[in-house]
């Protein structure tokens, strides 16, 4: 819908940049090196209004998948059609579709529909509100191995086309991003450009997020509650997963429980993201789902410059939770730069504690933090300012595989990685909670 307002958007681009301190989308970043990014992709729309645009699919509970796509016409169809068989759809599933207003912007028709019960690691063909080009996806598997792509705060730059090609280049699995998707910032028509630039990816396997500093896009008195644009594009299982917000939630896949955290939302032991990850991480059984994965935005542990102590609130409020729960990493964005921690609880090395990691390298627009704190810290074992992704390959039940690739022009370069075990097998850690006094039926399952 960008084309209709061209110049209530180029007042409201105006707004913006006389005005940058009104829109709360950003953090205060401080005084830090960054390197100079490339240009911004801006991916425009070549299909007629009826045909889905911006396509992309998520998990959906068990054996489901969301599908989300937006039209330019209003009076479209939301509706999947799916088969095994290119061209042959046997199967058919309706949904529904709504829009949103940003200032002068007047979203498309914003789709989603569930479709399932799929079978595991199947190839299936489908089609959005019965017109339109055919896509196609392939489902997880229902065991190990299982293999992540993980990237956090991607952008639309040309360094974004890049870590995309990159992990494009070998198969995975899921998609997981913890948060900074499109960096739109208010400019809702980069919403419609990031679609589009990830559709040939996220058509194809399912990509999980959560939001992050970049999604919040609040305005004085207009907008005053954030994730609009973020919640209406991006719906992920919150109400699967017994979540009461689109900005946390958790999902299963193949023996690994994944949760999603919210960075930007209430997050103390009164709050009711806390109330649901303590009900949600006592409901995980550690004998059929070995490895507990989290990702959120700001990182709990960091020795860049950039964005320091900007996840202390939340660490103090959750870490022990997550400690408890014997989470075997935590994966965070938001620091544009790679690094990588041993295993940590309460600031110490501590082999019961998650290994974190933080991958904020994806290719936004602001650059890279080059800048790291002096001398390195014994906690950190890797870190690198390059832009880049991870991988995350499990293997069984009992050992996984972590690499980061540092990306190159032509190429991805494996630049660090490490094999590490599930907490769930430990002895050792489980004679720890035992020395704590934790109820029996955790130490059961571990």
């Amino acid at each position: 819908m960008e084309n209709l307002y061209p110049r209530a958007f180029s007042l409201l681009l105006t707004l913006f940049l006389i005005f940058p301190q009104l829109l709360q989308s950003q953090t205060q970043n401080g005084a830090f090196s960054r390197q100079p990014p490339r240009p911004v992709v801006f991916t425009p729309h070549n299909r007629p209004d009826s045909d889905p645009q911006q396509v992309h699919i998520s998990l959906a509970g068990i054996d489901h998948i969301r599908v989300s796509w937006i039209t330019e016409a209003k009076h479209a169809k939301s509706v999947v059609e799916y088969g095994k068989e290119s061209g042959k759809y046997n199967a058919l599933a309706n949904g529904e579709h709504k829009s949103y207003r940003y200032f002068f912007y007047h979203s498309g028709e914003i789709h989603h529909v569930k479709i399932g019960p799929l079978e595991p690691s199947t190839t299936y063909f489908y089609r959005c509100g019965g017109s339109g080009p055919e896509f196609s996806f392939r489902t997880p598997p229902s065991g190990f191995p299982i293999e992540f792509a993980v990237v956090g705060d991607l952008g639309q730059t040309e360094w974004t086309a890049s870590t995309l090609q990159h992990i494009d280049s070998k198969d995975y699995d899921v998609l997981l991003l913890p948060g900074d998707l499109s960096y739109a910032d208010g400019k809702q028509p980069l919403w419609d450009s990031f679609g589009r630039l990830v559709e040939p990816y996220a058509s194809r396997r399912p990509w999980m997020v959560t939001e992050g500093n970049h999604e919040i896009e609040t305005f004085p008195i207009l907008h005053p509650y954030g994730f609009r644009s973020y919640n209406n594009r991006w719906r992920m299982p919150h109400e699967e997963s017994g979540s009461t917000s689109n900005l946390y939630y958790s999902f299963d896949v193949a023996g690994t429980h994944i949760i999603m955290l919210g960075s930007y939302t209430e997050f103390d032991a009164d709050s009711s993201q806390y109330k649901w990850l303590e009900a949600d991480l006592a409901n995980v059984d550690r004998k059929k789902t070995p490895w507990i994965f989290v990702l959120l935005h700001a990182p709990w542990y960091n020795t860049n410059t950039a964005h320091q102590g900007e996840g202390e609130s939340m660490r103090k409020a959750m870490e022990e939770l997550l400690y408890k729960a014997r989470v075997d990493v935590v994966f965070a964005g938001h620091v544009h730069a790679y690094e990588r921690f041993t295993r940590i609880f309460h600031d110490k090395e501590n082999q019961c504690g998650p290994m974190y990691v933080t991958v904020g390298d994806g290719g936004n627009r602001e650059g890279l933090a080059l800048t790291f704190k002096n001398p390195t810290s014994p906690l950190s074992l890797f870190r690198e300012a390059s832009f880049g992704h991870g991988r995350l390959s499990v293997l069984n039940q009992t050992h996984a595989h972590w690499s980061w690739h540092r990306n190159n022009d032509s190429k991805a370069v494996v630049a660090d990685q490490v094999w590490f075990e599930s907490l769930s097998i430990s002895k050792a850690c489980r004679e720890t909670l035992e020395d704590q006094g934790l109820s029996s039926s955790l130490k059961e399952e571990l």
